[in-house]
């Protein structure tokens, strides 16, 4: 319906604007235009002298610029007797009367160490009650194949963001305990896992 009103009123409205600019430009090309004054007003000398520059004075003008003298070499030492001295200071090496047993030096055991950390998602129904930085602690137990599992909440600051928590840590990969050269479960790890709200 407000499609047929525009055209209806958009059309003859068109066609009058287009034939009054239509008038408007035919009486201003009638319009007779006097050139003689077009004429007169410019004024165009092309005979004007262009002075040449005396290229002899210029050479006699120019000065060569002075350049600096280089600094002096440094002094040359002929004395061969100047030469610092390399004995450095001699010390005696402390005995220490203690019964020290400092092992092999390489201990294989390790615990489980994170390789692959996921950062939560902050979901949207969230952050209508949410501060600009949440957290919530995590307890979770890692597989001798570095798989995280047992995800439980510990302590949240936001009970809606527990569950983004959980699929989080869920995701994370682990190198996993080694005892005796064999890989281990390693369980009872904690973690915070925070979430920033993003500007």
């Amino acid at each position: 319906m407000g499609s047929l009103v525009r055209l209806f009123v958009g059309v003859p409205a068109a066609v009058l604007v287009t034939g009054g600019l239509f008038l408007f430009m035919a009486a201003m090309i009638r319009q007779p235009l006097d050139l003689n004054e077009a004429e007169d007003s410019i004024n165009i000398d092309i005979t004007a002298q262009i002075d040449d520059s005396d290229l002899n004075n210029a050479n006699k003008e120019f000065k060569r610029p002075t350049l600096d003298t280089p600094p002096p070499p440094p002094p040359a030492v002929n004395d061969p007797t100047n030469r610092p001295a390399l004995d450095g200071v001699r010390a005696q090496i402390p005995t220490i009367d203690a019964n020290l047993n400092i092992g092999t030096g390489f201990n294989p055991d390790r615990d489980a160490q994170p390789l692959v950390r996921i950062p939560p998602q902050y979901p949207d129904r969230c952050k209508t009650r949410a501060e600009d930085s949440e957290s919530v602690t995590v307890e979770f137990d890692v597989t001798p194949e570095g798989q995280t599992t047992n995800v439980q909440i510990v302590d949240s600051s936001n009970s809606c963001l527990n569950r983004p928590a959980i699929r989080s840590v869920e995701k994370w990969k682990y190198q996993p305990k080694i005892v005796d050269n064999e890989a281990q479960w390693r369980r009872g790890v904690q973690t915070v896992v925070r979430f920033e709200l993003a500007d």
